[in-house]
């Protein structure tokens, strides 16, 4: 069975840096998109940054601006979301996500969740100001 789960998620100063780290489990291939997606409350879920494993391709939302950066540990199995500089609109419930690949990427509309088929239970990020 695939599961997807994360960690890191904490509180942490506006300026600071956190690392959030999602472990796979139970996949066959590493033909796989998979991504961080955010969600405050009352609003809409969204696309963060992606990764296809099996190319090393990287996508960014442009509210990231440089602040972020996904990348993969293939020994452990894990996707890591490195994000510095953080500031309070940051503040959110991670999810880590994966789904198959759409010719040889992630679906072209993967921000807006399409294509993902499988979800993380989230991990908390607090940036206070």
């Amino acid at each position: 069975q695939e599961m997807l789960e994360e960690s890191g998620g904490d509180s942490v100063r506006s300026g600071g840096s956190l690392n959030l780290s999602c472990e796979k489990s139970g996949f066959s291939s590493n033909a796989l998109c998979m991504a961080w997606f955010r969600q405050v409350p009352g609003r809409e879920r969204e696309g963060v940054a992606s990764i296809v494993l099996n190319k090393d391709y990287t996508h960014y939302s442009d509210f990231i601006k440089g602040r972020f950066t996904i990348s993969q540990d293939k020994n452990k199995g894990t996707v890591t979301l490195e994000m510095n500089n953080v500031r309070p609109e940051d503040t959110a419930m991670y999810y880590c996500a994966a789904g198959p690949l759409y010719i040889g990427f992630c679906h072209y509309l993967w921000q807006q969740g399409r294509g993902i088929e499988w979800w993380g239970k989230g991990t908390q990020v607090t940036v206070d100001s």
